[in-house]
Order: C-alpha cells, then structure tokens, then sequence
C-alpha cells in the first residue's frame, strides 16, 4: 500500500503499542491554553458579594496583572499552534496529501493562531492599560470599559476554530482510516455536543472547552495505535 493512500488498511495494526512523543504537542497546547484562557480578573472575584449588572466602574477595579500574563501565554499558545500545524503538516499531511481529513486539522490550528493572537493581545492591551499598569491613565473609565466588554467573550470565541480539528480527526477515523476509529468518533461527537450547547444556551464561548479535547487528543495519539504515528 503506498504511504499516500488514505483508504482505510484492512491489515491488523501491531499488537505491540509504540510511544510516538509529538502528539503531545497538542495535549500542551490545550493546556496552555486552558491557563491563559481563565487567567482573568472578575468584579465578582473578590468574594465581597457582588452582583450584575457590571458598570464602567466595576471593570476598572480588577487586577491588571492577570490580563498581562493572560496576553504572554496567548501569544504563547499561538505560537505552539503554529508549530503544532507545522509538525502536523510534516508528519502527517506530507506523508498522506489525499487526506482530507488532514489539512483540515492544519488550517484548523493556523486559523486559531491567527485568533488567539488577537484576542490575547486585547486581553494584554486591558492589563496594560488599567490602573496600575505601565500605560494607564491612556485611556478614561469608558474606553477601559470597552476593553473590558470585548475581553469578555473574544479569548473564549478564538478556539472555535479547533472544532474543524475535530472534524478533521472524526473524517480521518471513519472516511480514510489514518485514525482510530473511537478517537474519531468521540472526537466528532465532542465537537456536535458543544456546537449544540451554544444553539441551546445562546453562549458563543462554550466551544472553548475544545481545549480539554486537545489535551486527550494528544495523549490517545501518542499512546494509542493510529496509521499516522506507525512508522513507514
């Protein structure tokens, strides 16, 4: 069978279980993004029992050094998204440029570095200009509250693009075979599950939670047994 053949194998994979490390690439990604996603300050964060609605005032008060750190580690997980489509592309789509599946999974992580680097470089730009960062007073309480509002929800919408990854995974598994099948059914699935959520919730930031999907992703890559990570 030629390595570009992306029909399903009808052979029986190894029995013996090989560690292929760079899948875990992905699981990092998830993390990281995990940490910078929730490293954020709320009015309601400090416990003294507040309630909504949130004014131009209340956005003011949190802490600025959070939204700094929150805007290094996005610009960080968009850079590892951009090596982990690099390394997909390498390892993966190279070896199988039939795949469908595949570039789907590349163009789905450039095109949550390209969102990731916008909407963390807001969520930096609202540390840096709230009291006490290095650049406040550039902006008055109604401008600060407008970074506020847009960082609300900006962070969470920019990993939408990753529910193409799985898509990709789940047309890999069931359509060409370069996947397992489980992996690409619960990978699917995940992704129609938390598309629903926002149909029935109204709330857009739900697909966020495709980070927790990256990080098992990465790990059933690297331990499991899946054409893209056998050797030859």
């Amino acid at each position: 069978m030629s390595t570009t053949d992306v029909t399903p194998s009808t052979t029986t994979p190894p029995s013996t279980r090989r560690f292929t490390a760079w899948p875990l690439l992905a699981s990092l990604v998830g993390l990281l993004g995990l940490v910078a996603l929730f490293c954020e300050a709320r009015p309601d964060d400090n416990g003294s029992g507040f309630k909504y609605p949130v004014t131009a005032e209340d956005a003011i008060s949190v802490d600025n050094d959070l939204f700094r750190i929150a805007g290094v580690l996005g610009y960080v997980v968009a850079l590892l998204l951009l090596v982990l489509a690099a390394t997909w592309h390498q390892r993966v789509t190279k070896r199988f440029p039939d795949s469908t599946g595949s570039t789907l999974v590349t163009f789905s992580a450039v095109a949550t570095a390209a969102l990731v680097t916008l909407a963390f470089g807001w969520r930096g730009a609202l540390g840096n200009y709230l009291p006490g960062g290095p650049e406040e007073n550039t902006y008055d309480t109604e401008g600060l509250y407008n970074y506020y509002v847009m960082n609300d929800f900006s962070p969470y919408i920019s990993f939408i693009p990753l529910l193409g990854a799985c898509y990709g995974l789940a047309w890999m598994a069931l359509k060409e075979g370069l996947v397992s099948k489980p992996l690409g059914v619960v990978a699917g699935v995940y992704a129609t599950l938390l598309i629903g959520a926002v149909a029935v919730t109204g709330v857009p930031g739900l697909p966020a939670i495709v980070l927790v999907g990256l990080i098992i992703a990465g790990i059933w890559l690297a331990v499991g047994r899946s054409r893209i990570t056998q050797v030859g």
